[in-house]
């Protein structure tokens, strides 16, 4: 559902969101409610109210769209035994599945925005109202990723129940005026309310982020809208992030204070799901004609932890292998996260890809290499390890195949940092491709072979078992509207189906 009253505010002091960071499922995490001994709506401070709308994008980007995203990359496949992702392996989405995250963002995480927004304008506090305004976009954008269409210029009005669902495009060009609107208002040094994404921190911060999300959402357009004027701009100005935007240093290893998707899938206690797909871990690991490791890319290990044997095996889309004894739990690799992981929003390599893409496609070929170069560097160094300069060499700029090149690298430097966003990337660039092999040449679900010799590495394959509405060498491109939506908004369009583009990828 789209609309909450706006005189509910749903409230979690800063000490109160420290403290109580966890979840029992996706659709659980951060049940956000008025405390009853909190203060009255008159007293309450945008500073108390922004951790709230923080941890609720948080909770759903970090743990319901890294997984699926992650499914749907073909960074992960499902867990020997266990089924609870399997239709997400198998490239499935259904209008439920979705419906908790749907609503964590509307009711909880836009409505506390505006608030935000409303209380910051009132009173001049222009600093926090661009801060309100980024994550508002922020928000947006993964909605119009996830669904294609969404309501945007009816959101959010109390008065109205049914709002209509708006095309993509005009969702994304309404927040490019919304983002150029607020960085015109405030000065770098403009103060922000208590957050935890820039904390103690001055409006500076907050303008570059916007600036590098005006990056994403003008190349996203590119292909729909010639946006390259606008493009140019920015990167002249050159004035983005200069490291990762991410939350970190809010997590704890203790119950409700971890990371959202530690909390979902690695605290003690929880069924394990998620497994290391073997497309992305015989891309990152590369073979000779005999099949001995020959080149290990160091960020598989900060990405994947090895097996119980020491081995890093991937495991196919679409099957849990149940019914076999060799390719148990413990054969297969499994994602390596922490409790202190953080959630990342907008990685510096992202950027420094998008800009390589523009040069690719409008500039030189040199400033493409550059940025190229810089996006690698930079991803390397998220991932903590060194060896860049190797993977260069082995997987250089190529100018004659330039959106490949870019495609397939961010599709790898992306892997345990933003899968959601590589999804995103995926569709859009259509790269990684999808290979000659299919799930069932690797694997004939019924019986305990296992040959991978057939797999290309940088590309996709069909699941075994793949969801029927999407078919063979093909993506899911959209979500199912939200149920909690579709059953009570008049308004909801027809669904398109599941293999229909959102605007930016038609």
């Amino acid at each position: 559902m789209e609309i909450q009253t706006m005189k509910k505010i749903f409230l979690l002091s800063a000490f109160t969101v420290g403290m109580g960071l966890g979840m029992t499922s996706c659709e659980s995490y951060l049940d956000i409610n008025q405390d009853p001994n909190s203060p009255s709506e008159e007293n309450v401070t945008t500073g108390m109210i922004m951790p709230a709308a923080e941890m609720s994008i948080a909770g759903s980007y970090g743990d319901f769209l890294f997984i699926t995203g992650g499914y749907f990359a073909q960074y992960y496949a499902q867990q020997f035994g266990t089924s609870n992702y399997l239709d997400y392996s198998r490239f499935n989405m259904s209008p439920t599945r979705s419906s908790g995250t749907y609503t964590q963002l509307y009711q909880k995480a836009l409505n506390n925005l505006k608030n935000i927004n409303d209380r910051a304008s009132a009173d001049g506090d222009w600093g926090t109202s661009l801060a309100a305004t980024v994550l508002r976009a922020f928000t947006f954008q993964i909605l119009v990723d996830c669904y294609g269409e969404t309501p945007y210029t009816q959101a959010l009005d109390p008065n109205n129940l049914s709002p209509i669902y708006d095309d993509g495009q005009t969702v994304y060009e309404g927040l490019l005026v919304e983002l150029e609107e607020a960085i015109s208002r405030v000065e770098p040094s403009a103060s922000v309310c208590t957050n935890f994404l820039f904390p103690n921190q001055s409006a500076d911060s907050w303008i570059k982020f916007a600036n590098a999300l005006r990056l994403k959402l003008l190349m996203r357009m590119s292909a729909v809208k010639d946006v390259q004027s606008e493009v140019a701009a920015l990167i002249a100005e050159n004035n983005f992030p200069a490291s990762d935007i991410k939350w970190e240093g809010c997590w704890s290893d203790q119950a409700e204070k971890r990371n959202p998707l530690y909390s979902e899938e690695f605290a003690p206690g929880q069924q394990q799901n998620l497994v290391a797909n073997l497309a992305i871990v015989n891309t990152m690991q590369v073979r000779d004609e005999v099949g001995n490791i020959e080149y290990t890319d160091p960020r598989l290990s900060a990405f994947f932890n090895p097996n119980t044997y020491g081995n890093y095996e991937g495991s196919i889309s679409g099957t849990q292998y149940t019914g076999t004894a060799t390719f148990n739990a413990n054969y297969w690799c499994r994602p390596a996260v922490s409790y202190d992981q953080p959630v990342y929003l907008l990685t510096v390599a992202e950027t420094e890809f998008f800009i390589s893409e523009y040069y690719s496609r409008y500039g030189s070929a040199s400033d493409a290499a550059s940025h190229y170069a810089a996006a690698i560097e930079a991803s390397f160094a998220t991932a903590g390890v060194s060896g860049a300069d190797e993977y260069l060499s082995r997987y250089p700029y190529d100018s004659n195949n330039a959106i490949k090149c870019i495609g397939i690298a961010k599709w790898v430097a992306l892997a345990g940092v933003n899968p959601f966003e590589s999804w995103c990337e995926i569709r859009r660039l259509d790269y990684p491709a999808f290979g000659e092999a299919e799930g069932d040449d690797f694997y004939n679900n019924s019986d305990e072979s296992f040959d991978t010799s057939s797999y290309e590495p940088g590309t996709l394959y069909t699941p075994i078992q793949v969801f029927g509405q999407v078919g063979a060498n093909k993506l899911l491109e959209r979500y199912p509207y939200a149920e909690s939506s579709s059953s009570r908004n008049e308004n909801v369009p027809d669904f398109p189906g599941y293999t229909a583009p959102v605007f930016w990828a038609k």
